[in-house]
């Protein structure tokens, strides 16, 4: 079932998030978010745009939200799209059936773009993101350093 988020989700999804953080360079953060960090995040986020859930059985087992791409005014009617699965989760189409969600609702609620930001290694995520209709617009060269590696960034955009 997906579902907008709801406060209370706060330390199920910093259980699934951090650990992207504590073993992927799939997140840029470093140190692990306490549940009450995440609520604050969930609050701040859908208080204005999309946030959503996948729940199954009680258990949540994936997340996506659209949050402002940039501060400047000029730039309020692009987002930034945001998604992560559990591990159980992956690889059952859940990851279209939310982001495919997402998309729909950000073009309901009249945003122009949305762009996905991606560590360029994460090729299971860029391919994804094509499969969706988003296209590769810029490769940045070793903006992100984790683990001790340096890390390129792609970004990709989608036009609604």
């Amino acid at each position: 079932m997906i579902r907008e988020v709801r406060p209370d989700d706060a330390a199920q999804i910093a259980g699934i998030y951090n650990r992207y953080i504590l073993e992927t360079t799939i997140s840029f953060e470093t140190q692990p978010l306490s549940a009450e960090d995440m609520r604050k995040r969930i609050e701040e986020i859908s208080s204005y745009f999309p946030y959503l859930v996948a729940e199954n059985n009680g258990k949540l087992i994936g997340y996506c939200y659209a949050h402002p791409w940039k501060e400047r005014a000029a730039y309020c009617k692009t987002l930034e799209t945001t998604i992560y699965l559990a591990s159980e989760a992956k690889g059952k189409g859940l990851g279209t059936r939310l982001m495919t969600q997402l998309i729909k609702e950000c073009r309901n609620r009249g945003y122009h773009a949305l762009i996905a930001c991606i560590t360029a290694e994460n090729e299971e995520s860029c391919q994804f993101h094509e499969r969706l209709g988003f296209k590769k617009v810029s490769h940045f060269e070793q903006v992100g350093q984790k683990f001790g590696r340096w890390l390129d960034v792609a970004d990709y955009e989608l036009m609604l």
